[in-house]
């Protein structure tokens, strides 16, 4: 790819990108939020057409009309936004716009076998090719994506975050799939966040800033201070600060909370003050428990006592008792993405902002504008749709949401899932200052990346199967400990 540029009106998306991929290697590109990355693959994957510069594939000119043109010229992208169709099955969705034909008509067999062939190759076999991708978890749908890329035989792969909807198995399976295409000669472009994946996995690292290349390291080179040095143009001195915690009064109260299928006779305590992480693997319950606790999901016994306050059963209820709660899923049911950064923001509590019981968008906006300033979202304005701002933006008006409402209680679930490294600083700095700031709040956290629950909590308890540990200290506790028990080891 040379001097790749695209616009979007007075927006600079890319400004002129060179980048070259090479056969049997994987390249790791990186950059914050809005850094052009998922816009130059999609140029290269024909979802987007470039304002100008050139593109060669294998020595030839390549130049895309769609993403159809470019599977056939041998070119794969797996979005991080999974691009199935919930309504079709597994094997259909495998081999989708390339079905093999007898004559007219779809050959099901011989559909079924390569769907078959290419999930073995992911490391899912097993799964039900006749059911519903709309079924699935985040993890097997995820997987499912990857191989419909192998099906196709690419001969360039190129995986945006791949990783965060998977657990630490399927990492290990999707980590060992990318070994083995590499050594096959497919050239992968690996778009990452975590920092310890392109350390494990890249050959070579190219960082974009603000649409433009700015540093390239080849492997031996590389290290996880010159990418984050070279992604936000500043060095980050410290990715997880710690002021003094003061813990306080026990404010909520946990007592054998257990849902239809999940969490299971869990209890926990949560002080002001404090941030307690909740660490396991995916699928052990641990949304569940939030959701549980937050009114989203059916509780069939215990409760959540908060304060000296009961009865609250439904999500209204607990904003209205100071217990606020940001989703893992942000794009599906953390946000209204194409409503106003505003609305969104105010949205649990409009009846802080009504008069008589009315309220209009402006004082919408004017409530709004205090918390976009504090958490220093980057908007045009308050009256922006939210799905145009960067995932690190978005999770600040997620956050400020809770501010908004005066949560005293904060549920966390997976709160820097797909954000860079810089936003996740500012984002572990919020909620440090939540918990221990002025005003401190109940922070609770729940994590499947373990440095960051032992540099933001402090207490973790982990979760196995529905069922909720013993909350510890974190210097009672390491990794492995955390793994082991995660895994169904002996608490």
């Amino acid at each position: 790819m040379a001097g790749i540029a695209k616009r979007y009106g007075a927006t600079v998306a890319l400004g002129g990108v060179d980048l070259e991929a090479r056969a049997g290697e994987v390249l790791a590109l990186v950059g914050e939020n809005g850094a052009g990355k998922s816009t130059l693959m999609k140029v290269l994957a024909g979802a987007v057409v470039p304002d100008a510069g050139e593109m060669r594939l294998d020595g030839t000119p390549y130049r895309p009309r769609g993403p159809a043109e470019a599977r056939r010229a041998g070119v794969a992208m797996i979005y991080q936004e999974l691009s199935l169709a919930p309504h079709l099955s597994v094997a259909e969705n495998v081999l989708l716009g390339c079905e093999p034909r007898r004559g007219i008509f779809v050959d099901r067999g011989a559909l079924c076998a390569r769907a078959r062939q290419a999930l073995a190759q992911v490391g899912r076999a097993e799964l039900d090719l006749e059911l519903r991708v709309g079924a699935l978890g985040p993890a097997d749908a995820q997987l499912v994506e990857i191989a419909r890329a192998v099906a196709l035989d690419a001969k360039v792969l190129v995986l945006d975050e791949p990783t965060s909807s998977l657990g630490r198995e399927d990492v290990a399976r999707l980590f060992a799939l990318v070994r083995k295409l590499r050594a096959s000669g497919v050239a992968i472009v690996y778009i990452s966040h975590a920092l310890e994946e392109v350390m494990e996995l890249a050959d070579r690292a190219v960082v974009l800033r603000d649409g433009v290349s700015v540093a390239s390291f080849e492997r031996a080179e590389l290290s996880a201070q010159k990418l984050v040095a070279a992604m936000v143009g500043r060095e980050v001195s410290e990715l997880y600060p710690r002021s003094d915690s003061r813990v306080g009064e026990v404010i909520a109260r946990v007592n054998s909370l257990t849902g239809v299928r999940r969490p299971k006779n869990a209890s926990l305590e949560l002080r002001r003050g404090e941030v307690l992480g909740v660490a396991g693997l995916i699928g052990a319950g641990r949304t569940e428990l939030l959701r549980a606790i937050f009114g989203l999901d059916r509780v069939v016994s215990g409760e959540l006592k908060v304060l000296a306050l009961e009865g609250a059963r439904t999500p209204g209820e607990r904003w209205r008792q100071g217990v606020g709660m940001a989703s893992e899923d942000r794009k599906r049911e953390g946000l209204a993405l194409a409503r106003p950064i505003a609305e969104n923001l105010c949205l649990p509590r409009l009846d802080r902002v009504a008069r008589g019981g009315w309220t209009t968008p402006n004082r919408i906006e004017d409530a709004a504008r205090e918390w976009i300033a504090k958490l220093g979202v980057k908007c045009a304005s308050a009256a922006q749709p939210v799905g145009q701002l960067s995932g690190g933006n978005q999770q600040k008006v997620a956050l400020a949401r809770l501010l908004y409402c005066d949560a005293d209680v904060l549920l966390l679930d997976e709160p820097t899932r797909g954000v860079d490294v810089a936003a996740k600083a500012e984002i572990y700095r919020l909620i440090d200052e939540l918990a221990r700031g002025a005003r401190p709040r109940a922070v609770l956290v729940v994590s499947s990346y373990l440095p960051e629950l032992f540099g933001i909590c402090d207490r973790i308890a982990v979760m196995a199967r529905g069922e909720l540990g013993l909350a510890r200290a974190v210097e009672e506790l390491d990794e492995e400990a955390v793994m082991f028990e995660a895994a169904g080891g002996v608490r």
